[in-house]
């Protein structure tokens, strides 16, 4: 028997803003929501979802784990301004330039890159 991953799970101050901003972002749904715990996923049935939980401090460096997004037909460039629009910033975590992804945070500071468009893991 193996485990499944079930739920990525984000410690936020704001529950329910970041459950929309991640929605909108993922174009997924609020599946669940109750004062401690939201979740969001493609549906109820999907294989994975994101649990936002309530934490009282606040962030004060990179985060140790991190999404990585591949954008859609559309391609990256048009997804990162989708995303500022939402209310994402740019970050600089030490970049040089000539990466193949651009690095954003989300409302509450959390680190996530949208990469160039793959269709694989490895490539």
């Amino acid at each position: 028997m193996t485990v499944s991953l079930h739920h990525i799970v984000i410690d936020a101050h704001d529950l329910p803003a970041q459950a929309r901003f991640w929605a909108q972002v993922l174009n997924w749904r609020i599946l669940s929501e109750r004062e401690r715990e939201v979740v969001i996923g493609a549906d109820e049935n999907a294989p994975v979802g994101i649990c936002f939980m309530p934490v009282t401090d606040s962030k004060k460096v990179k985060n140790r784990l991190h999404l990585d997004l591949t954008p859609g037909p559309d391609g990256r460039d048009p997804e990162v301004d989708r995303i500022l629009a939402l209310g994402a910033r740019r970050v600089d975590i030490g970049q040089i330039g000539t990466e193949s992804w651009i690095v954003l945070a989300d409302p509450e500071g959390n680190e996530f890159c949208i990469l160039r468009p793959k269709k694989t893991l490895i490539a």
